[in-house]
């Protein structure tokens, strides 16, 4: 796991004391790389990793990601320990289920602080090395919810919708340095996402929306049976980025893939059905 057959690879990645930003930070090690690891607690990261990999080349960074100043102080011992900066991959993020009428101020601030905020404050302070160096890889990991929404994941897709947006527009403006953006979009993976110590509930429920209590219910009950391998998923997203090429959207999941493919013929559809009417509201032409 090199780059340019030189040294081994410097990898920033967040969130990785579960699921697959700490299958990331195992396959990493063990091929070889450098990895500086946020988390929110660096002893359950390394308690997770004890046993399992040479952990002599992992930086353990506990980071309060939407506090800036703590990600450039993370990002500058990473530079300091490593020398270096190849690979970003923003992961931090949880879920949220509750009907948006449920969903509270506050529940709304603290999951756009880590899924918007907490990403532009990785990149302000990735962009600049990676930019001077005319090379490097951004991945930022969004979810087949970032193409689509479904009821009761309002919060979730409101906040992997502005990665995408974000994600799309960083692309075209790093290309020209040497710099590859991947949006990853997973389907539903077998890690403890949708575990009840992981996933976030509102704070307050209403009697209206016994459907989204259901389909609670029906997640808490799919923890453990998800169809995607969080192992494969992890390679998937190393491979790619060491070919240095493929799409900017990275698709893991037969169910992700179903997902957008449904959600962009209900675009096409909508897009027909107004082909004729859009332009009616453009300046009569003289």
């Amino acid at each position: 796991m090199t780059v340019a057959g030189k040294r081994p690879g410097t990898w920033f990645v967040t969130g990785t004391s579960r699921g697959l930003g700490l299958e990331l930070a195992k396959q990493l090690l063990s091929g070889g790389a450098n990895v500086a690891a946020t988390t929110r607690s660096a002893q359950r990261l390394l308690a997770a990793l004890s046993g399992q990999v040479d952990t002599s080349r992992l930086l353990p960074l506990a980071v309060d990601l939407t506090d800036q100043k703590q990600v450039e102080q993370a990002v500058a011992r990473t530079l300091e320990r490593f020398g270096a900066l190849d690979t970003v991959v923003n992961n931090a993020g949880y879920g949220f289920l509750a009907a948006v009428e449920e969903t509270s101020d506050r529940e709304v601030r603290d999951m756009l602080d880590v899924q918007v905020v907490g990403v532009w404050n990785v990149l302000r302070a990735t962009l600049p090395t990676l930019r001077a160096q005319r090379s490097g890889h951004i991945v930022n990991v969004s979810s087949v919810l970032g193409l689509t929404a479904v009821p009761g994941w309002g919060l979730y897709c409101a906040g992997k919708f502005a990665l995408e947006g974000l994600s799309e527009a960083l692309a075209a403006e790093v290309a020209d340095f040497g710099v590859k953006v991947t949006i990853v979009e997973p389907g539903y993976f077998r890690t403890s996402f949708l575990a009840p110590d992981s996933l976030a509930l509102p704070a307050e429920h209403s009697e209206h929306y016994p459907a989204v209590r259901a389909m609670v219910a029906d997640h808490l009950e799919l923890q453990g049976n998800q169809p995607g391998d969080p192992v494969k998923g992890a390679a998937a997203i190393i491979r790619q980025v060491l070919a240095g090429d493929g799409p900017l959207r990275q698709l893991l999941g037969s169910d992700s893939h179903a997902y957008a493919t449904a959600k962009v013929d209900a675009l096409r559809a909508n897009l027909d059905a107004t082909a004729s009417s859009a332009p009616a509201t453009d300046f009569t032409a003289v």
